[in-house]
């Protein structure tokens, strides 16, 4: 099992980093290359606008699936056909309330035209989860894991082809969407096909009492993600509704906003390793403080080093991606990169906190996300367009990063380990001045190797134990 569970997490690493990082740079961003900062910046706020409310085309079903599912794997014809015509229902609610909202935005014929592409997308990406649950639960890993990364697989094919094999092709923006559609209604289909060769042919039927179980069980989750993608992702929204030359802006913010959420994507599998392992040890009634410092400090030391890496080379990589507004884009970068810090202390705080219940807490603090989220890009954004929504992100980063951290310690008697705190103090302070220095007297691809140099000498040092403890957990929970 040990073998088993590993030589999966090995093939989700790899397929992520061949594939995401491709269709984030190699297609995603040479899109904008083409297109032009402005008409990126119309999808990146109407895509940003699309996730607000998609947990409505969710809300749930996807972790309750691979529950139950885990649970009693030869029910799995009955749930799909109960669970369906339910997911059509919440489909209408959420196309609904999207389009009610885009309504009174006042979005012109071409904004709705990429928006309601858009909007089929995230219905295709919400089916295909939904199929990949069924996988999950019968522990069919490796198609769920192929299938987490094949519409990226087939965007990069599509769209790479339209790309750098075909001149005499006028690539827009809803050349590109409609291509992700493509490639979404390609993966649901084979999904579907695998599901019905895997599970059989349900027969559709509408259960009341089913439907309301899920519904109960489900909705402080959806709540909780509802108010977490708002207060995540109302920056582009805002900024391309609030400036005069908003599409613009949003599109120098995208730039910026593109390696951000690339590394985040691979923090967040840190945080699916870690959820199922503390929700067993709080089962259990184990102290969780030692896996607690020791994910800590094997994540943060590498956010800390990316971070540092980015901001004294923010020049050098977005001349590295992107051909326009690059000078704007630098400047957000340079400070939007910061916000992984917080972003990382969430993931593992918020993992803990959610595998322990405190859902009440957690819904109540992004509620107070919201509100700053909103309030700072009210004031900021007019006089400092797209750098004024990066200081917004840092501000309501930090603030719910802060207070993660201190109820977590608060709820689980945690003592600062006054130790800890000085050495990762000690790191962060000599990686700055490394950086700083490193920064006038190498080029930018030696100041980046001694920097991850000297980030790996310090983890492989100082974190040896930390290191053998969390494969020590690893191997007693598996």
């Amino acid at each position: 099992m040990r073998l088993k569970f590993f030589s999966h997490l090995i093939l989700m690493v790899l397929l992520n980093l061949l594939v995401k990082p491709i269709a984030i740079f190699g297609i995603d961003a040479q899109v904008q290359n083409v297109v032009g900062a402005e008409e990126y910046g119309i999808y990146f706020s109407l895509l940003n606008f699309t996730y607000l409310f998609n947990i409505f085309l969710d809300f749930g079903i996807t972790n309750f699936n691979i529950k139950y599912i885990a649970h009693y794997p030869h029910l799995a014809k009955q749930y799909i056909a109960k669970i369906i015509p339910l997911r059509l229902v919440l489909l209408v609610i959420y196309v609904f309330i999207t389009l009610s909202l885009a309504a009174v935005f006042s979005y012109n014929q071409k904004q709705y035209e990429i928006l309601l592409f858009l909007i089929l997308n995230q219905f295709l990406i919400s089916v295909i989860l939904f199929f990949r649950s069924y996988f999950s639960g019968l522990l069919l890993l490796k198609l769920d894991i192929i299938l987490s990364v094949l519409d990226k697989l087939f965007l990069i094919l599509l769209m790479g082809y339209l790309l750098y094999f075909q001149t005499n092709i006028e690539i827009t923006i809803l050349t590109f969407v409609k291509v992700q559609t493509i490639s979404l209604v390609i993966t649901c289909l084979l999904a579907l096909i695998l599901i019905f060769i895997k599970v059989g042919l349900p027969k559709i039927k509408w259960n009341l009492s089913f439907n309301r179980l899920i519904i109960k069980k489900s909705y402080p989750y959806a709540l909780l993600i509802i108010f977490m993608m708002i207060y995540s992702r109302t920056d582009a929204v805002m900024l391309e509704r609030i400036m005069p030359i908003g599409s613009h802006e949003t599109g120098i913010y995208a730039q910026a906003y593109r390696l951000l959420d690339a590394f985040f994507m691979f923090a967040s599998l840190f945080s699916s390793l870690l959820f199922p392992i503390f929700a067993n040890m709080l089962k259990k009634k184990m102290d969780v403080s030692p896996l607690l410092n020791s994910s800590s400090s094997v994540l943060f030391s590498g956010a800390f080093t990316l971070v540092i890496v980015c901001f004294f080379n923010a020049d050098f990589l977005m001349n590295l991606f992107y051909k326009n507004d690059v000078l704007n884009s630098s400047l957000v970068f340079k400070y939007l990169i910061i916000s992984f810090i917080p972003l990382c202390v969430t993931l593992i705080f918020g993992t803990l906190l959610t595998a322990n219940g405190n859902l009440s807490f957690l819904i109540k603090l992004s509620l107070i996300g919201i509100f700053v989220n909103i309030l700072f890009n009210w004031l900021l954004i007019p006089i400092y367009g797209a750098f004024g929504a990066t200081m917004t992100s840092l501000i309501t980063q930090f603030l719910i990063a802060l207070v993660h951290v201190f109820f977590t310690f608060k709820t689980f008697n945690i003592k600062l380990n006054g130790q800890l705190f000085l050495k990762y103090a000690g790191f962060v302070v000599f990686l700055c001045f490394s950086g700083y220095f490193l920064h006038f007297s190498l080029n930018n691809y030696l100041q980046i190797c001694f920097l991850i140099l000297i980030s790996i000498t310090y983890l492989l040092a100082s974190n040896l134990l930390q290191w053998k403890l969390i494969l020590e957990i690893l191997k007693r929970k598996i």
